[in-house]
């Protein structure tokens, strides 16, 4: 293969979550010295954008979805060693979990998913994530942004219990806090003292990709 039909083809196979075939040809991407860099921005980013665009036009479905992320997390796999040799910069750090008493993490894989998708480093809490934890993982990684996700109003005072406990903490103002989910509005967000609703993941992540710009 060409370069440009290795590319093509890394797009093509993401995009259907064929992971074998996938890998195998980031593999040969890298035996054939094609740069990390390249296999991100131009075949793996693509590819998810390609995604996210037949998502957000009712053209593909959560599923499909799904088994492209599952792709793009091998590829990531794969690549990551070269890009931390090149230093790759990140749009940003991202500590991102279901609140606590919610085990749902559809919607919060597909914001994660999303967000990778815009080069953000996405550091991914879990469900059931408890306000401390959240607190434990400011501390840690820094990050620019903590978002949480809730599927049941009955778990939605976790959101601002975790927003009681950033401030708490006195971590309040090191990050931006975005909440979402079935349930939640934006007058809940502002009710709670969070920065940034958005009704879906695309929407999100490219919010935060413009604001990080």
């Amino acid at each position: 293969m060409t370069r440009e039909e290795l590319l093509k083809a890394i797009i093509t196979e993401l995009q259907k979550g064929k992971i074998k075939d996938f890998n195998e040809h980031v593999q040969e991407a890298l035996r054939e010295q094609i740069p990390a860099t390249v296999l991100l921005n131009d075949a793996f980013l693509v590819a998810m954008q390609n995604v996210a665009d037949k998502w957000s036009q009712g053209k593909a479905f959560i599923p499909e979805v799904l088994i492209a992320a599952r792709c793009l997390n091998s590829g990531l796999d794969l690549i990551g060693p070269e890009l931390l040799k090149h230093n790759v910069e990140t749009k940003g750090i991202i500590v991102l979990g279901t609140v606590k008493t919610d085990l749902h993490d559809i919607g919060k894989n597909l914001v994660g998913l999303m967000l990778k998708s815009k080069g953000f480093e996405v550091i991914d809490l879990g469900v059931d994530v408890a306000p401390e934890k959240f607190v434990e993982a400011v501390k840690t990684y820094q990050p620019d942004y903590v978002c949480m996700s809730a599927l049941l109003t009955t778990s939605m005072p976790s959101m601002k219990q975790t927003v009681e406990a950033l401030i708490a903490a006195g971590l309040r103002d090191s990050v931006k806090i975005c909440v979402g989910g079935a349930p939640v509005t934006l007058a809940y967000c502002q009710q709670i003292g969070a920065d940034i609703y958005e009704p879906d993941a695309i929407t999100l992540a490219q919010r935060l990709l413009d604001l990080s710009s």
